[in-house]
């Protein structure tokens, strides 16, 4: 009963808020809360997951409120495009067939991806990639299990999507110091994603900006990363040399 009074509640509120909304305002144009948002180029559509979705139709509110739009979203499911699944009220990012506008290619569900994603980084040990193999062997071998241990400790790095489209990478360190550089193992770099947006289908990250550049002076990184799992407690980027699976963080 809780659940279902919550449910009418959120829906009044939506058609008031889109009674009141102005008239000219179009679909994935940015939004309060820049919620919404396109790149030039962008054929992503925004808006709500409604009543009626199942597994092979999706009930579609558009941002702008004037209209309820039914979707054939089987070839997404049967190609694995249906990132997260809808439900009702969920903030949905989809790309719809520009051959035929009944089907949906693509669905991203915005309140499955804007948590945090955490993952284990694991160390190695300093300029290893030098030596030979056999090397690297002979020296695993002289290396007490209770050092392996202390050294080999993975540290957790998390990515931070928030829904005003800023980013937060956390873990690893900011800068090298003597202390870093005396240790005998190394971990991965991270990059500093500051800005997150959706592209046709692929998820953009923007690394390390103020001001649209780097710290240094330079443009800031953009990585256009490929979304290959999201699901409830699991998402699993593709990056242009890696693919990384990441695990929900608690806030």
């Amino acid at each position: 009963m809780k659940k279902a009074f919550f449910l009418l509640i959120l829906t009044m509120t939506q058609l008031y808020s889109c009674g009141n909304r102005q008239p000219n305002v179009n679909e994935g144009e940015d939004m309060i809360g820049n919620t919404y948002y396109n790149l030039p180029g962008d054929s992503t559509r925004y808006g709500m997951a409604c009543d009626g979705c199942t597994d092979s139709i999706l009930v579609f509110m558009p941002v702008s409120c004037d209209r309820l739009d039914t979707f054939d979203i089987i070839t997404a499911r049967q190609q694995r495009r249906v990132f997260g699944r809808p439900h009702i009220g969920d903030e949905l990012a989809i790309i719809v067939n520009p051959e035929d506008t009944l089907e949906v290619l693509t669905i991203i569900n915005l309140d499955a991806l804007r948590n945090t994603w955490a993952y284990l980084a694991y160390p190695k040990l300093r300029n290893i990639d030098k030596m030979t193999q056999r090397m690297q062997r002979h020296m695993m071998e002289r290396i007490p299990d209770s050092l392996k241990e202390q050294w080999l400790k993975p540290r957790e790095y998390s990515l931070r999507l928030k829904r005003d489209h800023t980013a937060m990478a956390m873990g690893g360190v900011h800068r090298q110091t003597t202390t870093d550089d005396m240790s005998p193992v190394e971990f991965p770099p991270i990059k500093r994603y500051t800005e997150w947006y959706i592209y046709n289908g692929r998820l953009i990250l923007k690394a390390d900006t103020i001001a649209g550049f780097t710290q240094e002076g330079n443009k800031p990184t953009i990585d256009t990363v490929e979304i290959k799992m999201l699901r409830k407690d699991t998402l699993v980027l593709r990056f242009q040399d890696h693919e990384q699976a990441f695990y929900r963080k608690e806030q």
